[in-house]
């Protein structure tokens, strides 16, 4: 299960400014959800090894590798945490090859009322840039969100949006009752940590064949788990009108995990192949 605010967009200065569509908006109060699925969501580390995909214009990357190293655990009664890191290289005609290298922590409340989170972002080795922070619910279902760095802020915001681990509940939710669309506001600390995304999901059939990565066929947790195609654009919740900040296209298996990634900045796009994939222990809930 990877989510939007794990994933990096590289090197920023290669992103072109959005064009002007239609935005897909968020009407009326976002209720709270907790994040207990159906089908208990798998603990396991994945590794997902990257390579360019589409690129056009002048401001794309020429080339690009990379990997990201993803580690889910807990439970609905616990609350989830994941470590996350994403590494990534991308050469440009023009300006020669830089690297970017994001680390982040969470930790979700089971009940979906609280959120923390801490992101280190690296530039060719150097740090330039920390966000550390945490969100909670109010009672009257506000948002309210505090961060110790870069800088002491806080921040009030309604409708009270979803956090990831939530939002991919939804999903698999939805997924399970045949359905194709899912619209919702998440929070999940990325972009500074004080912003907030609408997202539009489009879930298609389930998969019957093969999945294109070779790996899940034969890994313990992914062998004979359910599983759809799922698009989700993220747009800023703050813009009227404009293009998604991000497109991410993955499998979403019944438990949580992704696989065959797609990963689309707009003037290029990465894909990931699972290539490492591991069951972690997990205390189940008491009954």
């Amino acid at each position: 299960m990877i989510s939007q605010s794990r994933v990096s967009p590289g090197i920023s200065f290669w992103i072109k400014p959005s064009l002007a569509i239609g935005l897909m908006t968020i009407c009326g109060a976002v209720e709270a959800q907790a994040a207990s699925p159906s089908v208990p969501f798998l603990a396991h580390r994945a590794v997902y090894d990257l390579t360019l995909g589409k690129s056009t214009g002048a401001s794309a990357p020429s080339a690009a590798k990379g990997r990201i190293v993803y580690e889910f655990s807990g439970s609905a009664c616990e609350g989830y945490v994941t470590n996350f890191r994403q590494i990534t290289e991308l050469q440009s005609d023009e300006g020669g090859a830089r690297a970017s290298d994001m680390r982040s922590t969470t930790f979700e409340e089971g009940d979906g009322s609280g959120f923390r989170f801490k992101t280190d972002s690296y530039i060719d080795g150097k740090l330039v840039d920390t966000v550390d922070g945490k969100a909670s619910k109010s009672a009257d279902g506000g948002l309210s969100v505090a961060l110790t760095k870069p800088t002491r802020m806080k921040s009030d915001f309604e409708p009270s949006p979803v956090f990831p681990t939530a939002q991919m509940v939804r999903i698999v939710e939805v997924a399970q009752r045949g359905g194709n669309t899912d619209e919702v506001r998440i929070f999940d600390g990325s972009d500074g940590g004080m912003k907030l995304f609408d997202t539009m999901s489009i879930i298609g059939r389930e998969a019957s064949g093969p999945s294109s990565d070779p790996l899940a066929a034969t890994a313990d947790g992914l062998k004979g788990v359910r599983r759809w195609p799922v698009t989700i654009s993220y747009f800023d919740g703050e813009k009227k009108d404009g293009e998604p900040n991000y497109i991410l296209a993955f499998d979403l298996y019944e438990n949580g995990v992704s696989g065959a990634l797609k990963i689309n900045y707009g003037s290029y796009s990465l894909d990931g192949k699972l290539s490492k994939f591991e069951v972690l222990p997990q205390k189940a809930c008491a009954k």
